[in-house]
């Protein structure tokens, strides 16, 4: 499988699952563009190491939430390395808290985040693709966006957004050879996760028939698959990297 100089945007891969991604996309010879909004060092470390293993990246700070800011980064990738290939949209946030008790501001952060944020730079990768004829997409969603998960009605909302968006995309930009798929992962020790309460945890391990926490980085080889040419037939799917945990009948 290789990803010899396609050119690859992945937003919020200054840490955990975003990450994993960036670098398995350089390990597979894409020239990775590292998206971060506040975290600069993280961001420059993950660029260090892509360099460290032979391959290219640039750090690009830019809050996907606000539509400028992800014109900014895609252009900046198509200066940068003349083009642009792969976008994963992975970054995201959490506020979590039972919706009686959730603000008006915290719903609206997440889904700005994690759903707008795909949006904004989803449409501003997508009249490259188009021109080149040439795209893949991975939209980053959540088994909280197939299952639902109390106490996460933002962020399940997001997630499933997510779903929806993939599949209308899919079908608009099919005729133009791009490809828009989505990732579910169960759950994955993270950053992003580590807040979660320690019996929430369990019960999460404990539902999933593989028995055991999944890994960024095997998040990051099902999204270095739906990029490759290995699935150049693929479009508008779900792939769920969960271990089992959201398995319906």
């Amino acid at each position: 499988m290789s990803l010899q100089d396609k050119v690859a945007v992945v937003t919020g891969s200054s840490r955990g699952i975003g990450r994993a991604i960036a670098l398995k996309l350089a390990s597979l010879g894409a020239k990775v563009v590292v998206n971060y909004r506040a975290n600069a060092e993280a961001a420059h470390e993950v660029v260090e190491a892509i360099g460290a293993q032979g391959g290219q990246a640039i750090a690009v700070q830019a809050d996907v939430r606000d539509a400028d800011d992800a014109k900014r980064l895609i252009k900046t990738a198509q200066t940068t390395y003349s083009g642009l290939d792969i976008l994963v949209n992975n970054a995201g946030t959490t506020r979590d808290t039972l919706l009686l008790r959730m603000s008006e501001k915290d719903w609206d952060l997440v889904i700005n985040t994690n759903l707008k944020g795909a949006f904004n730079c989803t449409k501003a990768a997508i009249r490259p693709m188009m021109r080149q004829r040439y795209g893949r997409i991975v939209n980053i969603t959540s088994v909280a966006g197939l299952a639902g998960n109390p106490g996460q009605a933002n962020y399940s909302a997001a997630k499933a957004g997510l779903v929806g968006f993939t599949k209308a995309v899919a079908k608009e930009v099919g005729s133009r050879h791009i490809t828009v798929n989505a990732v579910a992962p169960g759950y994955i020790p993270t950053d992003l996760t580590a807040s979660l309460p320690q019996a929430l945890v369990e019960k999460a391990i404990e539902m999933t028939p593989l028995g055991r926490p999944g890994t960024s980085e095997e998040i990051a080889n099902a999204v270095a698959f739906l990029v490759s040419d290995e699935a150049t037939y693929i479009t508008g799917v779900v792939l769920r990297v969960d271990g089992g945990l959201a398995m319906m009948g």
